[in-house]
């Protein structure tokens, strides 16, 4: 209640009174005003002292909100100048999330593995496992380094012995406006499977096309640099500069990078049971004595080769999702494919054990796939995928003769089916049949059977 208003109140309280007396003398009028006016001066000293402690009250928050933000600042210079000192305060300053991957296979091939995709000998062939394969392991370390980084390091154990990293890179989170950088050991954000770990892979193995233009999954030692737009849609424009150690590059000791990658994406929902991305990428890199073994020539021999030049991929890739009603957790329909093409021109040393024959090389090869992947109840789901590779024509020197690489005429292709159940979020049981066409005149029927748990805190893929 304000003053005025509690002013009022007494004195309406103290004329209804004196009005209601049948006769009012003088001196009655007269103790009637002393009276207002010592309540007046009352209320006024009430009011006054309550806003002298209003005006206290706010002088000390705004003395804590100094004292605090001069504090925090403190910190952070001590934080910055003696980082080593912080981690070595007790147990409790270093606590990073450490989870274990465990992954199996069974694999029933008719056809040997290791017999290269036709038209693609001279490119990676990372194969399958036939019988019980154990795989690797996967051992993951990740932790908030500072309030500006934050590390992870992820380390594949291979079961027949050794373990080699896969990942282990410092990522900021403090440069603002949307910028984000990463430095290390990393996959490249390229297209749109090429950034996930093998355990979060919709199907046993991946797509001819990164099998054999990637090898799997291009991993670089560089710096990563990402900018996301401070906008409704989501757009997000990459660049990375690396070594060049991944398939199509060769690993080189030498100053500057040795490849290079520019990457954008957009995407938005639309409602809330829709959701697209669609992204572009151009990879560039150069190999230096880039050794092919086990390539038919023209006679059908199987000769090893060695490759010096530039390579080029550029690549498209979409993605779209559905859950009824938003909620994945029960349904969801994942929808999404990518290709990529790729020239490499450079010089080519024929049979380097006998003929030891160098000249120019050219050739221009691509291939795509396409798959869906359908939660139909909660823990199920099932998958196909098409794959499709076009070797396309190689030109070796001016001399026909040195044609070591066929035209085959032929495009490699294969169809897989899966269903896989998870009986939580941290184990997976999966069965994969595949039609495999990859391999002129040796058509495969090929069927696995995938064990995927976790141990431990494992953060979040991307749905």
């Amino acid at each position: 209640m304000s003053k005025k208003t509690c002013l009022s109140a007494a004195i309406a309280a103290l004329l209804f009174h004196s009005f209601n007396a049948s006769a009012a003398s003088d001196p009655d009028l007269q103790a009637i005003r002393e009276q207002i006016q010592q309540l007046k001066q009352s209320y006024e000293q009430r009011i006054a002292q309550l806003e002298q402690r209003l005006q206290a009250a706010e002088a000390t928050s705004k003395q804590a909100e100094s004292v605090a933000a001069q504090a925090q600042a403190n910190i952070r210079q001590v934080s910055a100048a003696q980082p080593a000192a912080a981690s070595r305060s007790g147990e409790n300053a270093f606590n990073p999330a450490i989870s274990l991957i465990l992954g199996g296979t069974y694999g029933s091939l008719k056809q040997d593995p290791a017999v290269p995709v036709t038209g693609f000998a001279m490119s990676a062939n990372p194969g399958h496992e036939q019988g019980f394969n154990p795989g690797e392991s996967e051992l993951k370390i990740s932790a908030n380094i500072d309030a500006d980084y934050r590390g992870e390091a992820t380390l594949a154990l291979d079961p027949a012995g050794g373990v080699s990293v896969e990942n282990a890179y410092v990522q900021s989170s403090a440069l603002g406006n949307g910028f984000n950088v990463k430095f290390g050991r990393y996959f490249s954000g390229l297209g749109y499977l090429n950034e996930q770990h093998a355990h979060a892979w919709d199907f046993v193995d991946q797509p001819l096309v990164y099998a054999t233009l990637w090898e799997n999954q291009l991993g670089e030692d560089g710096v990563q640099l990402k900018w996301l737009a401070p906008a409704d849609t989501f757009i997000e424009v990459g660049g990375e500069l690396g070594r060049g150690r991944g398939f199509p590059g060769s690993d080189r000791v030498k100053n500057g990078a040795g490849s290079s990658v520019l990457f954008a994406h957009i995407g938005d929902d639309i409602g809330i049971e829709h959701s697209w991305r669609v992204g572009v990428s151009l990879h560039k890199t150069r190999a230096a004595d880039r050794i092919s073994d086990a390539v038919p020539d023209l006679n059908e021999a199987l000769v090893s080769n060695s490759f010096s030049g530039d390579s080029q991929t550029a690549g498209l890739d979409f993605v779209w999702k559905y859950a009824p009603n938003g909620n994945l957790r029960n349904r969801y329909v994942k929808l999404q494919g990518e290709y990529f093409r790729r020239k490499e021109n450079g010089l080519l040393t024929y049979d380097i054990a006998a003929a030891n024959v160098t000249d120019s090389f050219g050739v221009t090869q691509s291939g795509w796939y396409l798959q869906s992947v359908v939660q139909f109840m909660p823990r199920w789901r099932t998958g196909l995928r098409y794959d499709r590779l076009d070797p396309g024509i190689a030109s070796v020197g001016a001399t026909p003769g040195f044609n070591v690489i066929s035209s085959y005429a032929f495009q490699p292709t294969r169809t897989s089916l899966m269903l896989d159940y998870s009986p939580s979020e941290y184990s997976r049981l999966r069965l994969q049949l595949a039609h495999d066409r990859s391999r002129q005149g040796l058509p495969d029927t090929q069927l696995f059977v995938q064990y995927i748990m976790s141990l431990g805190a494992h953060g979040a893929h991307q749905y």
